[in-house]
């Protein structure tokens, strides 16, 4: 079998966002899994559309994904350079050769000597290939029109310009989306033209969004670029996991699998024939799972930037590391910390009216008075003091279990149920539960409706 080599090749017209990256991590598992090559080359012919930074940010967050490649801009490689721009030369002597066999014509523009070249579509032809993810597909050549491959201005076009890198660059396979499909007639007549080895070629399939419609750059319920994800929070590993769920499905249940995983079980022949659906509950659910597996001090330590971003005083790294260990089953994505954190120490305490029922059938105002009392006069407000007050509270009450632990929590943080209490009475502080004590007693003795 011929040395599997394969490619992503973006414009650098912008940031990369989700369809474009999945297109790389698909390149990259298909050349890691057949122990090939991936490489990366830049088609930055369109100048007027490139972006300053393009090609840094998409090389920057490749590589935040977890990706890696044999060639590129920035590593070099002996089938370079690996922007386009830098290849014009190459583009001339193959359309050269094109007009010397009467294959492909010039076009003068008018009252100028400046022409474009145009390819000579052959007559009455079949273009078939065997697409790795829908099978055979099938092209008339009257169906497509003596096409551009050469600019006036010396500039190829997209698809004569891919076919003489591919061809050049010795790419075995050509893993790309399903809305290139239209382009592989006429990239198909120039392998032809010339004689040479077609690649195999796969399109996948497009991503949609939840109402089952493409996923658009314009569409504002989803996050579109990788740079947003990392800025949030997201875990590029949970990213790399979710990705690869975007038109590929593994051998069995699980879908929490790491790069390694994934590599060796990747068989394009599991590429999906139908849209893939952006899941954000899915995404959700994967990074709340890779977070769970970070110890406590690893997420505190991801979480600080987001408390100094939002102007929040963190007492300590140890409260920090307590507060993590309090909130990290809920988080989705680091960033989530700081809602969380908001919902956790809010002003505007409130008991429903299930909790406010609960305490009432609980008989709970004398206890709570007692708790109360209690509290005031703890002078180290520790989760060790916290837990032995509790205690102790009952005990002078004669309150255990349930009817102890439930009012408590609900006096102090408005819920029925939730982490360590003692652990979220220490972080609360003092000041707060006392506060949100004197407010609760007060609802039960009827002085705030």
């Amino acid at each position: 079998m011929k040395k599997v080599r394969v490619r992503y090749a973006p414009s650098p017209t912008g940031l990369l966002h989700i369809g474009n990256a999945r297109s790389a991590l698909f390149n990259y598992l298909f050349a890691e899994h057949f122990n090939g090559d991936f490489i990366i080359r830049i088609e930055d012919t369109d100048v007027l559309r490139n972006v300053e930074g393009g090609e840094e940010s998409q090389l920057k967050y490749l590589k935040w994904l977890g990706l890696d490649w044999k060639e590129s801009p920035d590593k070099g490689g002996k089938y370079g350079p690996y922007r386009q721009l830098e290849r014009l030369d190459l583009y001339q002597k193959y359309a050269n050769e094109l007009l010397d066999k009467g294959l492909a014509y010039k076009e003068y523009r008018e009252d100028s000597d400046k022409f474009a070249i145009r390819f000579k579509v052959p007559e009455n032809v079949t273009y078939a290939f065997d697409d790795i993810v829908r099978g055979t597909l099938k092209f008339e050549s009257k169906e497509v029109e003596d096409w551009i491959i050469m600019k006036d201005n010396g500039i190829p076009t997209y698809n004569f310009a891919v076919v003489i890198d591919d061809h050049l660059m010795d790419i075995s396979h050509v893993l790309r989306g399903e809305e290139h499909i239209t382009n592989t007639p006429k990239q198909l007549m120039v392998y032809d033209a010339f004689g040479w080895e077609r690649p195999l070629f796969g399109h996948m399939t497009i991503i949609v969004n939840e109402e089952r419609k493409k996923l658009s750059k314009r569409d504002k319920n989803v996050i579109q670029f990788i740079s947003e994800y990392e800025e949030a929070g997201y875990l590029p590993e949970a990213m790399f996991n979710f990705i690869a769920l975007l038109g590929w499905s593994p051998t069995g249940e699980e879908e929490i699998l790491n790069q390694e995983e994934i590599i060796k079980m990747f068989d394009p022949q599991r590429l999906s024939k139908s849209p893939a659906m952006f899941d954000k509950a899915k995404l959700a659910f994967i990074n709340s799972r890779y977070i769970k597996k970070l110890s406590d001090e690893e997420v505190a330590a991801k979480a600080k930037k987001y408390f100094d971003k939002a102007g929040i005083n963190i007492k300590s790294n140890e409260w920090l590391i307590k507060l993590v260990s309090l909130l990290k089953d809920r988080m989705s994505f680091i960033g989530e910390i700081i809602t969380l954190y908001n919902n956790f120490f809010h002003n505007d305490f409130r008991i429903n009216n299930e909790a406010l029922n609960a305490l009432i059938e609980n008989d709970s105002l004398e206890m709570l008075n007692v708790f109360l009392a209690d509290i005031k006069a703890l002078s180290v407000f520790t989760e060790e003091n916290i837990q032995n007050l509790i205690k102790e509270t009952g005990k002078k009450t004669n309150v255990k279990g349930k009817a102890l632990f439930m009012p408590v929590r609900i006096a102090t943080t408005g819920d029925l149920h939730g982490p360590s209490l003692p652990v979220t009475i220490e972080l609360l502080g003092k000041d707060i539960v006392v506060d949100r004590l004197t407010k609760t007693i007060a609802t039960l003795k009827g002085e705030i409706k």
